[in-house]
């Protein structure tokens, strides 16, 4: 098994960290460029973004054609950890959610007429994008077999009809993919569409407010009450709204733990630098067998997380699904979020929970990861259904092709 990555790969994650390291923590360090949900004001990101798009740091997890760099998901499970050192740092870079994995399906799901209306766009930064498709109770949400909004045929279009909610990005966003019910069948009964927020007939009911820092355009409840839309706006096929959701939350889950090692990482630095530099009682802190044994076991739940999602990534470029090792990587870096916020938290004492660092925005945002893009006991339970058909083979290891 080979654990080295490429010379070129390297450069470019040390460009990354080097980007982050001095144009995008200054920002971040000053809290008047911040707005007030807790994002990069965008007067500050403009210039940023700018940068990046000058220095060939743009959109890396793109196709060359599509206007990014072409890396697999191995090279971006590497530089997107460098990415998220800064809470700032993937939307400066145009990876973050949910441009990020609207992109990504947009390139392989779209015609090349969709992809110039409803892909460019994004690509250039000119736009944001969101992602419709959970919806209130008894709607579908962690199952989306239980959606209730439809699109009737009606001639050369469909009429769309009903509600989403926590659909991030919808205050900022231009263009959507929004998934609707188009027939009964339990495997192609599912449709997804395109639609620009100028659209006649859908609305946002309510921007809902959430514990922790919010994305650009934060989390919303839409209400789709007869919008009209051509035939044109169907993405992938009628009836494949399943498979493109498949196309898209697979990755989009990895794509969220490789930013999040990033942030778990960021509470490892900012804690075991307060422990080599605060003393009390005689000792420095990161003398106590104590904080020792916290930010020991912190390191290797860290390299734990990088290996399943490496593997998952590895998995994904061979041409898998790897839905067993996305579930395993997002089950362990959701929590491991939470556990290095807090350990961070607790070794800086009332520092770590005041506004003086990140910590608290990230404690604060990382409650979120266990229930985003499937809550924990979802891949649990998708785990369990691995091992029931595997067996012992849930563990086996895949030969080298002769």
């Amino acid at each position: 098994m080979d654990f080295t990555i490429s010379p070129e790969l390297e450069y470019l994650r040390a460009r990354v960290a080097r980007f982050v390291e001095r144009e995008v923590l200054p920002v971040e360090s000053d809290r008047t460029n911040w707005d007030e949900h807790g994002n990069i004001g965008l007067p500050a990101l403009a210039p940023l973004r700018a940068k990046a798009k000058a220095e060939g740091l743009w959109c890396l997890q793109l196709k060359k054609e599509t206007g990014g760099q072409g890396l697999d998901k191995t090279g971006m499970a590497v530089c997107y950890e460098e990415m998220n050192r800064s809470i700032f740092g993937p939307v400066v870079f145009n990876s973050a959610a949910p441009d990020d994995g609207n992109m990504m399906v947009l390139e392989k799901a779209a015609t090349k007429a969709q992809q110039e209306r409803w892909l460019a766009p994004i690509v250039a930064g000119d736009v944001s994008s969101s992602f419709a498709m959970t919806e209130p109770h008894p709607g579908g949400g962690s199952d989306p077999g239980m959606m209730l909004t439809t699109a009737t045929r009606k001639g050369d279009t469909y009429v769309l009809k009903g509600r989403k909610w926590f659909i991030t990005g919808a205050a900022d966003a231009s263009h959507f993919i929004t998934l609707a019910r188009t027939s009964d069948d339990p495997r192609r009964g599912l449709t997804a569409f395109l639609h620009h927020k100028d659209e006649a007939n859908w609305r946002i009911e309510r921007r809902i407010g959430i514990m922790g820092p919010e994305e650009h355009g934060g989390h919303c409840e839409i209400v789709y009450d007869n919008m009209e839309l051509p035939a044109d706006r169907v993405l992938l096929g009628e009836g494949l709204g399943l498979k493109l959701t498949q196309m898209r939350l697979g990755p989009a889950r990895l794509t969220h733990c490789m930013r999040w090692l990033g942030l778990a990482k960021r509470c490892a630095e900012i804690a075991s630098d307060y422990a080599q530099n605060r003393h009390g009682f005689g000792v420095r802190l990161s003398d106590r067998e104590s904080i020792q044994i916290k930010l020991g076991d912190l390191a290797m739940q860290i390299e734990m997380g990088r290996l399943l999602v490496m593997k998952a990534a590895w998995a994904i470029d061979q041409g898998s699904f790897a839905k067993k090792e996305v579930s395993m990587a997002k089950i362990h870096v959701a929590n491991l979020l939470h556990k290095a916020a807090d350990v961070a938290i607790q070794i800086n004492g009332a520092r770590g929970y005041s506004t003086d660092t990140v910590l608290e925005w990230i404690y604060r945002y990382a409650r979120q990861a266990r229930l985003v893009d499937g809550a924990d006991e979802v891949h649990q339970m998708v785990l369990n259904r691995h091992l029931q058909d595997e067996d012992r083979g849930f563990w086996k290891w895949q030969p080298a092709a002769k």
